[in-house]
């Protein structure tokens, strides 16, 4: 397959997405650096950077002087950064945890979100008490992802990937700049699309029941019948198909791409939605080296709301139809080999129905909540099976009924 395509890689701070703790891993779960469980101690770490930059107008006279940044100094510049992230996290971490229990706060205020990911959902419909402490104990699902198998996940995903678009590394130094690459890659695969071709890693936002959601599509293209069709790609440890359970989340993954990148193209994303929810500033200046990337596909700008407009027109006049079929592609991590596809329905209003009980837990609104009794197995593999108060308290009630039941017979 000839490569027909670039993407453009942010090579300092970003947005980030949490990694699936079951068998399955898709790309857009495995080829960002950071997990959605670190976004909170990046938040303040880039407060912090900020604050001590000088003014806007004495960093863009720099830039315009100097448009590329060294390797040496930029590795300089993220190694101290890391020190500083380490004491960040420690101390988000330590008030995070004081104030979990305050009800004048949501869990989204709480964990200091901004936005969910698609694959933090997909994580809450595995086990709501599993999402919750992850984000507690952020440090437990980092070593988990050391793990042989998901390093092999990534690094066939990152094959898959590059079989058809290039890397280009894009130094950056504010969120709008992130979002901005993230936008200016959206430009390029939409034309892409628009051509017949086939596209990977493509992200998707938008505003789900009050709430901004983010995620990033495996794979679109189109089969013999003109029909867009949506690929996500699924690595397994063992040489079968996943189990109903499993199966079952990745299902409420594809339809959750499905509902948002329709959206996109039906024009239902606003500009004061990504600003607003994300908390970016339009007028940012963006630098010299996304300036220069963003004229290399034909688009001149010099703000991110320059970003924005030329996106959300693009968008607007675009050809591209909705998504019309969900595919979930199985491969063996050992070796590469196929294991099997599988087409999965799409019902909207089952979709928006399950999503508003998940959100609930969010706003606010209700308590978190474990697995039911029936799928207590679960828990067998978990990691915070020994702290999990869920787990606990299910014990406790079943011994009390094993008790009960030991006294009437007596």
């Amino acid at each position: 397959m000839s490569k027909h395509g670039f993407r453009f890689e942010m090579n300092a701070s970003g947005t980030e997405q949490q990694c699936d703790d079951w068998d399955d891993f898709s790309d857009s779960e495995l080829l960002d650096v950071l997990s959605e469980t670190q976004s909170f101690a990046k938040e303040f770490l880039f407060i912090l950077q900020e604050s001590q930059r000088a003014p806007d107008s004495q960093v863009n006279a720099e830039r315009s002087e100097s448009p590329s940044v060294s390797s040496t100094s930029m590795q300089n510049c993220t190694e101290a950064a890391s020190g500083r992230e380490t004491v960040q996290s420690d101390e988000v971490r330590g008030l995070k945890r004081k104030s979990l229990h305050k009800d004048s706060f949501s869990p989204m205020q709480r964990f200091l979100k901004r936005h969910l990911s698609v694959t933090l959902l997909c994580d809450q419909s595995w086990c709501e008490m599993k999402t919750v402490y992850s984000l507690l104990k952020p440090h437990v699902k980092r070593n988990d992802m050391q793990r042989a198998e998901v390093q092999m996940g990534k690094d066939f995903h990152l094959s898959r990937e590059l079989e058809i678009q290039n890397v280009v590394p894009v130094y950056i130094w504010t969120r709008e700049e992130a979002e901005a690459i993230k936008l200016l890659n959206m430009l390029q695969m939409t034309r892409l699309l628009e051509a017949g071709e086939c596209v990977r890693e493509f992200p998707v936002f938008g505003v789900l029941e009050g709430v901004f959601v983010m995620g990033v599509i495996d794979e679109l293209r189109y089969n013999q019948k003109g029909e867009l069709v949506l690929n996500e790609l699924k690595t397994r440890k063992h040489n079968s198909m996943p189990s109903s359970a499993q199966d079952k989340v990745n299902c409420f993954q594809a339809d959750l791409y499905k509902l948002l990148f329709d959206g996109l193209v039906r024009g239902e994303v606003k500009k004061e939605h990504i600003l607003d929810h994300l908390k970016l500033r339009s007028h940012q200046v963006l630098g010299a080296g996304v300036q220069a990337h963003a004229k290399n596909i034909g688009v001149h700008v010099a703000t991110f709301e320059d970003v924005l407009d030329a996106f959300l027109v693009t968008m607007s006049c675009s050809d591209l139809p909705c998504i019309d079929l969900l595919q979930l592609e199985y491969y063996h991590q050992g070796s590469r080999g196929p294991i099997g596809t599988r087409v999965t329905p799409f019902d909207e209003a089952q979709l928006r129905e399950d999503l508003k009980g998940y959100l609930a837990y969010w706003r606010g609104e209700r308590e978190p909540k474990g697995v039911d009794i029936e799928e207590a197995w679960k828990c067998r593999s978990c990691l915070y099976k020994q702290t999990c108060g869920w787990t606990k308290s299910r014990s406790q009630m079943a011994d009390q009924n094993v008790a009960g039941v030991s006294r009437n017979f007596n």
